[in-house]
């Protein structure tokens, strides 16, 4: 799993971006691909899978509640 910070979200939309800790890369999340709900800033872990125009994020949860296990 990799580890990123929320950069934007828009819970209308459905969609926003993760920067990965490791490349700074911005990483595509749709609602579809969290576990939990997410905010701009929040600590976040997911995996990714190839998208039509890039990776998307999927499987994210907040970090804190992942630490916990």
């Amino acid at each position: 799993m990799q580890t990123g910070t929320v950069k934007f979200f828009n819970e209308s939309k459905g969609f926003g971006f993760i920067v990965d800790d490791g490349t700074q890369q911005e990483i595509f999340v749709h609602v579809t691909g969290l576990v939990d709900k997410i905010r701009e800033n929040d600590k976040v872990v997911y995996d990714t899978i190839e998208g039509r125009k890039g990776k998307n994020a999927i499987g994210v949860k907040r970090a804190d509640k992942s630490a916990a296990y």
